[in-house]
């Protein structure tokens, strides 16, 4: 009887860390990323800024992310997620605070600056590290689909919330709204995403344990050497799978421009605009997780391959500029339709590890090196989608981005397909380790 009590204990244990892991995992990144996705058109109108002064804003997050993605691999080998996530959790909140203000952009600027500071050194390598331990070696897929699919599925019901909210602060004529009404109801949204990423900190902190237990096959975690780092950076295999996260985030990244798209080509309010963004994050957690799954059975790589071709069409639909402005409804599927490759891959990319034999103790430095190659969209796409789309009005500017996106997402189909042909564990299902 206590062995099966013991065992009970530890899956809720299990559930109780997983389901903390994927709340943390979105809060962090509501303030920067969730905001300006689902409001964008209001934000720009309420800041009083274009689309490429905002995208210039991400750039400065992207740099300093960049620099903060290696040191916070070995950080996440050596130190506790308690700790690490906790304390991200909470500066990230505090900047929604001067958020809530509507700054200047130079003010708005250097918050996405420290804003690519906190959700990046002491969070993302741990977040990862965390979910490959969780799943362990034969569930990698479940474990990170799992991950982003939770993470999706909480998105997509923070931004329901937060639209009906907006909705409801403006008046039921969305053409007589003033700008100071919109402000207002913009200010709402954003101190709710405050208070939400301040109060998962607390969760983590309750939740997540200091010392992990002890899974078999999971090294405890050690001081890095500068030998196991090199010896990361020797596997051709990692330098791949930073270009497949690479093509796969841009198409993530592009996914920004949906609700402007859709007030800019096919004439939705902002309302309207905000509804699109969040039907696609809707997709994100029955992609992801049903990525997951697929990935665990055909292999991440295989799952890969599909993802990046579901992606490919969907973003010629788009660039070739074929649907006609009337046809809302050829909108919404195109992009539900992309919406299910771009969180399909980032459901099972991270798994890839697995198959490219990066040893669990040095998941961290692998997530550091990976990322600071595969997240470099974070510095160029906010420029590049301003840029197109402020200099060539109407839906031409939305379908040379379009155009753009196809592009990456055909060479992170060949990079994937490349990564098959160089890991034995991909040629070989019995080979992996």
């Amino acid at each position: 009887m206590s062995g099966v009590m013991s065992e009970q204990t530890s899956s809720l244990h299990r559930a109780r860390l997983i389901l903390t892991l994927i709340i943390a995992g979105e809060a962090v990144y509501g303030l920067p990323f969730i905001v300006a996705r689902v409001f964008r058109p209001t934000l720009l109108d309420v800041f009083q800024i274009t689309n490429l002064q905002l995208g210039t804003a991400f750039t400065l997050y992207g740099i300093v992310a960049m620099v903060a993605y290696f040191p916070g691999g070995p950080l996440a080998d050596r130190f506790s997620p308690r700790w690490l996530l906790s304390i991200a959790l909470v500066t990230t909140s505090l900047g929604g605070i001067y958020y809530a203000s509507v700054p200047s952009l130079t003010g708005l600027t250097i918050l996405f600056g420290f804003w690519g500071l906190s959700t990046i050194l002491l969070f993302w390598a741990a977040l990862i590290r965390a979910t490959r331990e969780w799943g362990g070696s034969e569930s990698q897929g479940t474990g990170f689909g799992i991950l982003d699919g939770g993470r999706g599925l909480f998105a997509a019901l923070l931004a329901s919330v937060t639209v009906a909210v907006f909705d409801a602060l403006l008046p039921a004529d969305l053409e007589t709204a003033s700008l100071e009404q919109r402000g207002t109801a913009l200010q709402t949204v954003i101190l709710i995403f405050t208070g939400m990423t301040a109060l998962v900190a607390v969760v983590v902190w309750l939740w997540v344990p200091d010392k992990p237990e002890p899974s078999p096959g999971v090294p405890i975690r050690h001081a890095v050497t500068l030998e196991s780092v090199v010896s990361v950076l020797k596997k051709p295999a990692v330098w791949l799978q930073g270009l497949i996260v690479l093509c796969a985030y841009t198409g993530f990244k592009g996914a920004d421009d949906f609700g402007l798209f859709s007030r800019d080509a096919f004439g939705f309010d902002d309302v309207e605009a905000a509804r699109l963004s969040a039907v696609s994050l809707w997709v994100r957690p029955f992609a992801a997780f049903g990525a997951g799954l697929l990935g665990d059975r055909i292999g991440g790589a295989r799952c890969v391959v599909i993802c990046f071709t579901i992606v490919l069409v969907g973003d010629v639909v788009f660039a070739l500029g074929i649907l006609p402005p009337s046809a809302s409804w050829l909108l919404i599927m195109n992009v539900a339709w992309i919406s299910a490759g771009i969180f399909g891959l980032r459901g099972v990319y991270f798994a890839l590890f697995e198959d490219g034999q990066v040893p669990v103790a040095l998941t961290g430095t692998a997530v550091g090196v990976v990322s600071v190659i595969g997240y470099t969209p974070d510095i160029f796409m906010g420029p590049l989608m301003g840029y197109l789309t402020d200099n060539y009005p109407g839906s031409l500017g939305h379908e040379y981005l379009f155009a753009a996106l196809a592009g990456f997402a055909a060479m992170g189909l060949a990079a994937t397909i490349a990564f098959q042909w160089l890991t034995p564990a991909c040629r070989d299902p019995e080979s992996g380790s």
